[in-house]
């Protein structure tokens, strides 16, 4: 195998039947290889070089990468049903809603499985909407619901939406955790309020404690539907398995993914408390997909989910979570030049930068190291960190070194950022 050939020539596809800037960009952060296996918090390249995973696909490998016990519910599904026939009860599909009744919070029952995190917001937005008969949605600036036109009407963040206007009608967006600002613009014509319980994309903002709880109850008080967007946070990733929990708030329907699927598969879902649910019992065929519950799919979730329950993976994230900042914080003291702030919960932790263009010299000096990161989406500020919830001390202690080196060193060139 000449692997410098392999490497060109997928190089060459990307700019020729791709993105010719995802190839120039990729180049330019010393990315010039090509991902070839990967197992726990390890991924290696084509040249046989091992990366520690602290992206985790965004926060997809909460359980790492080829988890064995999602890898053999699969290989045996695959025996059976991979795809359903939409025409007879589909057993993987029935299993997986019943889970996601049992950990979700409060009375939520009723569950829709679809293929995405977009799709699943998309399904909530159409519920709650369904639901009310209102219009009105609010979100908040620097969300990130996703990027198709419903989950994009409520994503907060105009160098995304801009391009694509007009988007649906009756979204707005106000600051997130300034309850006040809030509640100025929810009234008796909103149909749902949508927020994230940490903003991933928006550089892993934690809200004021009591932020949710005053949002509960407003929407309690108005007849509006509150909407959890837990497609990064949930699972485990915060330290709880949903990030809701830190708040003891019980959402009229939580949207879940990424994760969900266990490293393997692509899966979303939405689930909701059961009176919302009347008009879709009503005509069960409103919201429909084609390749949503599959067998495959739903055989991984509960994989994953009976994986995380096992391992107690949320509250080795906690713990992790824990120590991981402590020691970032010791170096955001030692260089306040460099970072201005460490914040998150669990393993979702975010590193606020003093200047934008220290993310991309850290991430270089990083991926050099052989640490995967990157940047938050809606602030690049921000270097996310989302390890595998089981990412073990000594790799953890292995980042916090490469950290702590690549900022000593922008902390050498701070001028000339």
């Amino acid at each position: 195998m000449d692997k410098e050939l392999i490497i060109s020539e997928t190089i060459e596809k990307y700019e020729k039947y791709i993105n010719p800037a995802i190839a120039r960009l990729f180049r330019f952060m010393g990315l010039a290889t090509i991902e070839w296996q990967a197992e726990g918090d390890i991924i290696r390249d084509i040249d046989g070089k091992e990366y520690i995973d602290c992206l985790g696909g965004y926060g997809v490998f909460s359980l790492g990468h080829r988890h064995p016990k999602v890898i053999e519910a699969v290989k045996k599904q695959l025996d059976y049903m991979p795809l359903s026939s939409k025409v007879l009860f589909n057993k993987p599909m029935a299993d997986l809603s019943e889970i996601l009744a049992k950990i979700t919070p409060g009375d939520l029952q009723y569950s829709f499985i679809g293929n995405s995190g977009a799709e699943a917001v998309e399904g909530a937005i159409k519920l709650a909407r369904v639901y009310t008969g209102r219009e009105k949605v609010i979100a908040t600036a620097n969300a990130f619901h996703g990027k198709t036109m419903g989950a994009l009407s409520a994503t907060g963040r105009d160098v995304f939406s801009r391009p694509f206007r007009p988007l649906l009608s009756g979204f707005s967006h106000v600051s997130f955790g300034d309850f006040s600002e809030l509640e100025k613009v929810v009234d008796e014509n909103t149909a749902a309020v949508i927020l994230e319980p940490i903003q991933g994309e928006g550089g892993i903002i934690v809200p004021p404690q009591d932020y949710f709880a005053k949002v509960r109850a407003l929407c309690d008080k108005l007849g509006v539907v509150l909407i959890c967007d837990e497609v990064q946070t949930g699972l485990g990733r915060t330290g709880k398995m949903f990030a809701v929990d830190h708040y003891g708030v019980v959402p009229d329907i939580i949207t879940t993914a990424k994760s969900l699927g266990g490293g393997v598969m692509p899966i979303g879902a939405f689930t909701a408390r059961p009176h919302l649910w009347d008009k879709y019992i009503e005509s069960p065929f409103l919201h429909t997909s084609t390749f949503g519950g599959n067998p495959l799919a739903c055989t991984a979730a509960i994989a994953a989910i009976e994986a995380i329950i096992e391992e107690k993976l949320a509250e080795k994230a906690d713990q992790t979570g824990r120590y991981f900042i402590d020691e970032l914080n010791k170096i955001q003291k030692q260089f306040p030049a460099v970072v201005k702030e460490m914040r998150g919960k669990g393993l979702m932790i975010g590193v606020e930068l003093t200047k934008e263009g220290i993310g991309g010299f850290l991430m270089s000096e990083l991926i050099a190291q052989g640490v995967l990161v990157a940047y938050t989406l809606n602030n690049p500020n921000v270097i996310r960190i989302e390890p595998p919830l089981n990412i073990s001390r000594d790799r953890v202690n292995k980042v916090v070194g490469a950290f702590r080196d690549a900022i000593e060193k922008a902390n050498d060139m701070i001028d000339d950022f």
